[in-house]
């Protein structure tokens, strides 16, 4: 906003100067916070995660961490991973130091990665898929079932990661960084206006990389990437605005990241791969827009629409260790994918009074159309001598069709949401939904065809209550599910897997501070979990997984540019019924029962700032007996940067200690964590 000034029909003495205009001043305020904008500090108020509408978080019955663009690049996150790493309820990297982009996380829990449990923008993301977060602009986290919203998912919860948008301001910036085991990235972010209703913005990144591990010759893995997010926003009026978003990202990588074990268990220390074999790319596309009208003041409709393409490359070596405990033989494999998926969601959003009660009401229907089709090859490929474990011989490319397979699925929804405000301190949440799934799954070689129809219901109840002074308690009951592919060993179609929870709470957000405190304990059951009789090896749908926790999470400005966030989770998961009788009462494998975090970050006025935080993951059991656990392993990160003018020049270092420690041994196997990472940047904003 701008002012001016002039001296203006006042006569002068004749002995003053003559009159003249003032100076302009500038007056620049804060911009409001919308839930899917930038986060102003590393404290979020409000969200459309938990409710897909723009809701303080203090309304939400439900937990939802949001961790925003400054945060990540306070802490020097380099992926989807590390910037969620110290969010309570969270673990990441479960499977270990994995090179190729695939983000290893589970939630409550269960597993986030193979589930549905992805989101871009409120619309869903096929399983495994790269996300760079450079493109990202907040990652929120919804703990707890989330399919009266989003549809089919796991138990455990969804992160929705909301892209880099178009706006008003000019953003010019380019980074370059240079890190540890060869890293080189070079990046850009530019944005602005290209008339009165049409501003855009480009975001580009060029990465090269090897990493901590290394085949039998010595060759290291590496990865490349290169992405591109051009956005352009069309707002001919305040009621009305479309956002059109693209994508490409195209992830090369080395491939066969296990270990080799000898007979007695033992870790080898070698990787059972060939580096001029094995490796996979994926090359990732996407297209789709966001569109918002508002019809009145009251009332309101969006659409959401994206299609998203892959193609994926991959080639692996299966290997058998001999009994003389250094021939491995191995054989080729090949997998080629193709996937194609469409996704929409509309929505009428209205707002009506009645006395002392408001309603923010909301209408939907989404749908998904997924297309899956894809090859397996086979072929022969050379032992290897664990005694001299070096590469020498070609893998011929394998040339036997193992399978031959092309998978439609169809998702349908509708859903209805009742924000029920009475008196400004009653807040009711209540949502229902009822969605139909359809698959169809196409076996070529065997000329055979498999259809599944399954119809279910989820629901969500939520109610809190705003004490005041930033106050507010809350509880609810949300349930979830997520079909499940195949038979059973009666050769009956599989049943979806069910989510069913009951969580309550205590959240506070002052006002006028950068301040949130929240606690949530929770009773979380995941029914129709698909088991195996180690007797008979019948497969039996008779699960039942309880996961039990206590979460805390604070985040807060102390002082100015003083941060800090901390975040504890106690869990107390089990299995309750299996058709394997060594799970029962048992912890699943890999989930921690107790881990915290705690991270600094103060910034100095003469630019100059440093960080530190240390993260605790506690101990994990590597069998479903529970007879073989991993201890808990503490591992500090830190940053330093310097802020002058337009420059930022930054230093993060993540495992500074460079504590070596094993993720995981799950299945006998061995998972090493990551080893210390040091990646300098230079930005540049203009």
């Amino acid at each position: 906003m701008s002012f001016a000034a002039s001296a203006q029909n006042v006569r002068a003495p004749e002995s003053a100067e003559p009159a003249s205009t003032l100076p302009e001043i500038t007056v620049r305020g804060e911009q409001p916070e919308t839930a899917t904008g930038p986060v102003p500090g590393y404290v979020a108020r409000r969200s459309a995660t938990g409710t897909k509408t723009d809701t303080p978080l203090l309304e939400v019955p439900q937990s939802v961490s949001v961790i925003g663009r400054e945060e990540m690049d306070a802490r020097g996150a380099q992926d989807i991973m590390e910037a969620v790493r110290y969010t309570p309820g969270v673990t990441v990297s479960n499977w270990g130091f994995d090179p190729r982009g695939i983000e290893w996380i589970l939630m409550r829990g269960f597993d986030a990665t193979s589930g549905i449990a992805g989101y871009r923008d409120g619309l869903v993301l096929p399983a495994y898929s790269v996300t760079e977060s450079y493109g990202v602009e907040r990652v929120d986290v919804l703990r707890g079932p989330a399919s009266v919203l989003f549809g089919q998912g796991d138990a455990g919860g969804i992160i929705n990661r909301v892209s880099k948008m178009p706006g008003n301001t000019p953003l010019r910036e380019v980074e370059v960084q240079y890190g540890t085991f060869q890293r080189k990235q070079v990046a850009a972010d530019l944005g602005g206006t290209a008339s009165d209703t049409l501003s855009y913005r480009v975001v580009g990144l060029g990465l090269d990389r090897n990493s901590q591990m290394r085949y039998g010759d010595g060759t290291p893995f590496s990865s490349k990437r290169t992405y591109l997010a051009p956005s352009l926003r069309w707002q001919p009026s305040a009621a009305t605005s479309l956002t059109l978003l693209g994508e490409y990202l195209d992830n090369k990588a080395s491939d066969d990241i296990f270990y080799v074990m000898d007979n007695a268990g033992r870790n080898t220390g070698i990787v059972r791969g060939d580096p001029d074999y094995s490796r996979i790319r994926n090359r990732q596309s996407s297209l789709g827009y966001l569109f918002e009208h508002h019809l009145n003041d009251n009332w309101s409709v969006r659409h959401n629409l994206r299609y998203f393409h892959a193609r994926t490359d991959k080639r692996i070596l299966r290997d058998a260790l001999l009994p003389d405990n250094y021939t491995l033989t191995r054989s080729a494999r090949a997998f080629f994918e193709r996937h194609g998926q469409w996704t929409s969601d509309a929505q009428l959003q209205g707002r009506v009074r009645a006395g002392s009660v408001e309603h923010t009401l909301l209408l939907g229907i989404d749908a998904t159309r997924i297309r899956l089709a894809g090859e397996d090859f086979s072929g022969p490929a050379p032992s290897l001598d664990l005694r001299k474990p070096i590469n020498v011989l070609p893998v011929p490319e394998p040339s036997t069709l193992d399978r031959s397979s092309t998978q439609i699925t169809e998702q349908l929804g509708l859903y209805a949401q009742d924000q029920i405000k009475i008196d400004g301190r009653w807040v009711l949440t209540l949502s229902g939904r009822q969605d139909r799934a359809k698959s169809e799954t196409t076996d070529r070689i065997g000329n055979s065809r498999q259809d599944q129809t399954d119809n279910q219901f989820s629901g969500r109840g939520g109610l809190s209550y705003l004490i005041g002074s930033g106050w507010a308690p809350y509880i609810s009951y949300a349930t979830s599910f997520m079909p499940s592919s195949g038979v059973d060993s009666n050769s009956r179609p599989l049943q979806p897997t069910r989510g069913k929870q009951v969580e309550a709470g205590i959240k506070y957000q002052p006002q006028g501070t950068r301040t949130s405190f929240t606690a949530a304990i929770f009773d979380l059951r995941k029914s129709n979990v698909l088991t195996t009789d180690q007797l008979t090896l019948d497969q039996r749908q008779i699960g039942l997984v309880r996961s039990r926790g206590l979460e805390l999470e604070a985040k807060a400005e102390l002082a100015r540019s003083l941060n800090v966030i901390a975040a504890y989770t106690v869990l107390d998961m089990k299995v309750l019924e299996s058709a394997d009788r060594s799970e029962f009462g048992k912890m699943p494998i890999q989930v921690p029962k107790q881990s915290a975090s705690v991270w600094l970050d103060y910034a100095m006025d003469n630019g100059i700032g440093f960080g530190g935080g240390v993260r605790y993951i506690g101990r994990r059991w590597n069998d479903v007996g529970n007879t073989s656990a991993e201890g808990g392993v503490a591992l500090l990160d830190a940053t330093l940067h310097y802020t002058t003018g337009p420059w930022r020049l930054a230093l993060s270092v993540s495992n500074l200690a460079d504590r070596r420690y094993a993720a995981s041994r799950a299945y006998n196997s061995y998972y090493p964590g990551n080893e210390r990472t040091m990646v300098a940047s230079v930005k540049y904003q203009f």
